[in-house]
């Protein structure tokens, strides 16, 4: 067993070496900083601190890459929970208590670069990280069809934008690459494959502040073509099983509705023969006997 105790010394110091290596590493992962931080004009910013110290008794936030006291927004006492207000407090800037560093109605002259001191009882660590704030984008689409032939034709919708992070809208639905529909690499255009009605309501969005959709355009209907179906007739007085009874001298009206876009012809047949007026409605002020029989009502889309 002596033979072997040699060795078993090595691989122990070789574990604590490495043991160490290891816990260097974790210790150097750790390093404080700033999360980047995209912001809206008018609305909250917030810049979160990452891996600070434990028991930090001040943060202290300084605008610009350097934390001089003539560049001091707003220092915040962990122990006290009182503020210190410095040179570049505008009057919107508060600390809460993670440290993280909240600006109420953001402006454009808020961008650039913020430093934070996280003073703690044995150390003290500084980060500096950068804030952009940027005005809401206006967002508008097109579409390549003024009418779109409902499971028959392919369409297409271009956000127009700058943002290469768009998020697609149908009937107030996210939508993503799928059999049905397709997004461009640069997700700024939308490909819907054989249209359906319930398809006909658009919508795209940018993800801005801390990647949550925060903006939308206007919606967008698309004209689609679909049907005729689901065509039946209705009339006053009412029917039964299709079957209407009536009195002579009495007043009928018949109406032919049905499924489907767009408006579309009507023809009514009598007892076999075409009739010469082709309104979804027929009106009989005072029914004859000639007028009595078999009426069907045909509708024609002249695009479907």
């Amino acid at each position: 067993m002596d033979l072997f105790s040699p060795r078993c010394g090595f691989w122990r110091e070789l574990v604590l070496v490495a043991g160490l290596l290891a816990c260097g590493i974790c210790q150097g992962s750790a390093q404080m900083d700033i999360a980047s931080l995209t912001g809206v004009v008018g609305q909250q910013s917030l810049l979160v601190i990452r891996n600070a110290p434990e028991d930090v008794q001040e943060y202290s936030w300084h605008r610009g890459a350097n934390d001089a006291e003539e560049n001091l927004i707003i220092s915040y006492n962990t122990t006290s929970h009182s503020q210190q207000k410095g040179p570049k407090y505008s009057g919107r800037e508060s600390v809460i208590s993670t440290g993280a560093l909240l600006i109420e109605e953001s402006r454009l002259n808020d961008t650039g670069n913020y430093t934070v001191q996280a003073a703690a009882i044995n150390d003290t660590q500084r980060a500096t990280g950068w804030l952009e704030v940027q005005e809401f984008e206006t967002l508008d689409i097109s579409v390549n069809a003024s009418i779109v032939l409902e499971d028959v034709d392919s369409m297409a919708a271009i956000c127009h934008t700058n943002n290469t992070e768009v998020q697609w809208y149908v009937a107030h639905t996210l939508v993503s690459s799928s059999e049905s529909t397709a997004i461009s690499p640069d997700t700024k255009t939308l490909i819907i494959k054989r249209a359906k009605n319930y398809d006909s309501l658009l919508q795209c969005g940018v993800k801005i502040v801390l990647g949550t959709v925060i903006q939308r355009s206007e919606l967008i209907y698309l004209t689609m073509a679909y049907g005729p179906s689901y065509v039946m007739i209705l009339s006053e007085p009412s029917n039964n099983n299709g079957i209407l009874p009536a009195e002579i001298g009495s007043q009928m009206e018949m109406v032919c509705v049905f499924n489907g876009a767009p408006e579309s012809k009507y023809h009514w047949i009598h007892n076999g023969s075409l009739l010469s007026f082709s309104e979804k409605n027929i009106t009989l002020p005072s029914l004859t006997w000639d007028q009595m029989g078999r009426y069907r009502c045909i509708v024609e889309n002249n695009l479907t």
